[in-house]
């Protein structure tokens, strides 16, 4: 039995709320600056409520070029980084079912030898192999392309080892009853393993959308092109803008709408995050 005890239960949710404040302070900064002009954040004392010019620096932020970043709208660079993140997602999702259903439930020589090396890749971040991919990219004339934003990055060992593990949950009366039924391999691959993993597929789409959503050496590496940059390299292009003094009310803003889409995401699909965590359909 848990004990009722007043002064714990006071000192627990004092450090919460402590902790709540210190995480969110940074956000609500970035939120009030971004209502202010810029003379009001070039002096002291920072102002810690809203100001009257929230709409004409976000209506500028999406609508009208930011010269920092070569006259591009923020709403361009997210619709750039949208495509890439879904397209890796989406992609490594596709990827990782398919693989780790090969490797469950087909027999081919050397199955746990290919499946070992693919989990080996852990070992390999993005960094290591920057070279090598780039130099592919190239030889494929994929750069400035949502292509090569997008393919050299949707092969996930994180994803296939999740769902390798959930696919040997599945009772074999399962696999029995598809085979009575006369279900080929892909019929019983989007019959019934496909609704089964919806919940492991959910937690995955938004850990997997995050770190799309967060990129930002390779898609610098990858393109040349201003037209195809992503928010997350705009606002380090505005930050980094040489001699001239950092527009920081555009800059907040940007970082602002920049969170917006995975926030959404996180609270739109908790539930079924939490469920793909802990529970296991059968």
């Amino acid at each position: 039995m848990v004990e009722n005890n007043p002064v714990r239960a006071f000192f627990t949710h004092a450090i919460l709320i402590f902790g709540v404040v210190f995480l969110c302070f940074p956000v609500w900064m970035a939120l009030v600056a971004s209502t202010h002009p810029p003379e009001a954040l070039a002096r002291a004392p920072i102002p810690l409520w809203f100001g009257g010019d929230a709409w004409t620096n976000y209506k500028q932020l999406l609508t009208q070029g930011i010269p920092e970043v070569g006259g591009l709208s923020v709403g361009l660079m997210m619709l750039n980084l949208a495509i890439m993140a879904l397209g890796i997602t989406l992609g490594k999702i596709a990827v990782s079912l398919l693989a780790a259903y090969a490797i469950v439930y087909f027999r081919f020589p050397f199955r746990m030898v290919f499946f070992w090396l693919i989990f080996m890749t852990l070992m390999l971040p993005v960094e290591v192999r920057i070279l090598p991919t780039y130099d592919v990219m190239v030889k494929l004339r994929l750069l400035d392309t949502y292509q090569g934003l997008i393919i050299p990055l949707i092969a996930s060992a994180t994803a296939t080892f999740l769902f390798r593990q959930f696919f040997l949950t599945i009772p074999d009366e399962l696999v029995e009853a598809a085979r009575m039924d006369r279900a080929g391999p892909m019929r019983f691959f989007l019959d019934i393993l496909l609704p089964l993993s919806r919940t492991n597929i959910a937690a995955l789409f938004i850990i997997l959308f995050i770190y799309g959503w967060n990129q930002y050496l390779w898609p610098l590496i990858v393109t040349n092109d201003e037209t195809m940059t992503t928010v997350v390299m705009g606002i380090q292009r505005m930050v980094n803008s040489g001699e001239s003094q950092p527009v920081w009310h555009l800059i907040m803003g940007t970082s602002i709408l920049a969170m917006l889409p995975p926030v959404l995401i996180v609270l739109l699909m908790q539930r079924l995050f939490v469920r793909g965590l802990v529970e296991t359909e059968k």
